[in-house]
């Protein structure tokens, strides 16, 4: 009998390594991983260039603490920086970390330039933030929040769509609206960009902070850096986590000059975040993702599953619903509740994971390879053509 808590509802199966796309089980079967940690191994299982980077640090230095002048994170947020809209990086652990923090950093603004109740943060209800209990009631699930309480205060919520109810729900005490770019747990909604627009200028409008929640979507997921680059727009906050560790626990909250002016010395810490370890792997990951050719390679094999994905959704009507999503962020809605539908994908060597609205998340390394999503598709339309 396991010792671990009941929180998560594990499959009966272990593996014992995993290589690039694949991972095998302890009792020697092979698998097609298109989960990937849900979305963190972003360059595959083992990969070499992050085996290395690990095995180098972990031989000079893993902890000194914020205390002192991290070089490898210094190196890390600068790149950043250059890279994106940002300004300025604090570094966490985790999603719910960065996210929680960038909650933190708009409260905070605002208190600094003498608004302290402009402090209530806008989102989408049943969105997904992390698992603090700041974010849970951030998302507005009841789900996640039931038997958590008592509530913590400051977060509003409409449905996403709803840009009647939306408009409705910004107030004087709205500090933020925050967003996921794509919603991931939520079914893999994308927002569109005629919306981002629109919501960026409604926050420079009211005079109030844009938060793009790229957890999930972000670091070359969607097949540009950030999911909201095709919109054009700059947001004030993007809280980052999975892809940019590639494994490792990493996440950051990056921040434009203006709204990191509130965050002064003392205002904000983490004992582990931004160390040696962490940021020498969040380094290696950039050397990959940045590499010329790689994004657009992203984009050319997402394009490519999607089409053949399609086709499917063609060719079993009553099976597949819609080919949701962005780059290699996909989902696929069936008609009926997803969960036998993944378990047979797994007993045929194919591993996915559930989202909501009946929809099933695919998240291949951005490193796959064309061969490897033509196995995929082989299998899931084995699966539909027997699907009951």
């Amino acid at each position: 009998m396991s010792a671990l808590a009941k929180n998560y509802n594990r499959r009966p199966i272990s593996f014992k390594y995993g290589k690039g796309s694949f991972l095998y089980s302890t009792n020697g079967k092979k698998y097609l991983d298109f989960v990937q940690g849900i979305a963190v191994n972003s360059l595959g299982h083992a990969n070499p260039n992050l085996v290395k980077a690990v095995s180098k640090q972990s031989r000079k230095l893993w902890h000194v603490s914020n205390a002192f002048i991290i070089p490898e994170g210094e190196k890390l947020a600068k790149r950043l920086a250059k890279k994106t809209f940002a300004d300025f990086v604090i570094f966490q652990n985790s999603g719910a970390e960065a996210t929680e923090a960038a909650i933190k950093v708009a409260r905070r603004y605002f208190y600094s330039i003498g608004q302290p109740s402009k402090n209530r943060i806008l989102c989408i209800k049943n969105s997904f933030h992390g698992r603090t209990l700041a974010t849970i009631y951030a998302s507005g699930s009841k789900k996640m929040t039931e038997g958590f309480g008592p509530k913590v205060d400051g977060f509003d919520h409409f449905e996403f769509g709803n840009h009647k109810d939306f408009k409705k729900k910004i107030t004087k005490k709205t500090a933020a609206i925050m967003v996921e770019t794509v919603m991931g747990e939520g079914g893999i909604k994308a927002i569109p960009n005629w919306c981002l627009k629109e919501l960026r200028k409604i926050c420079d409008k009211k005079k109030i902070l844009l938060i793009l929640d790229e957890v999930q979507c972000g670091i070359g997921r969607s097949g540009n850096f950030f999911a909201f680059e095709n919109s054009k727009i700059k947001p004030d906050i993007v809280p980052i986590a999975k892809g940019i560790g590639g494994g490792f626990p990493l996440g950051a909250v990056l921040m434009n000059k203006k709204v990191a002016s509130g965050m002064t010395a003392g205002t904000h810490g983490s004992t582990f975040g931004g160390n040696p370890l962490a940021m020498s792997v969040g380094n290696a990951v950039l050397d990959q993702i940045l590499k010329e050719g790689f994004l657009s390679n992203v984009k050319k094999l997402s394009k490519y599953f999607h089409s053949e994905l399609n086709k499917l959704r063609k060719e079993f009507p009553k099976v597949i619903k819609e080919v949701r999503g962005v780059g290699l962020l996909i989902g696929l809605q069936l008609h009926n509740d997803q969960t036998k539908f993944v378990q047979k994908l797994m007993d045929n060597k194919l591993l996915t994971i559930r989202a909501a609205e009946n929809v099933i998340r695919i998240l291949p390394p951005l490193n796959v390879k064309k061969e490897e999503i033509n196995i995929a598709i082989k299998i899931i339309k084995k699966v539909c053509s027997t699907y009951k």
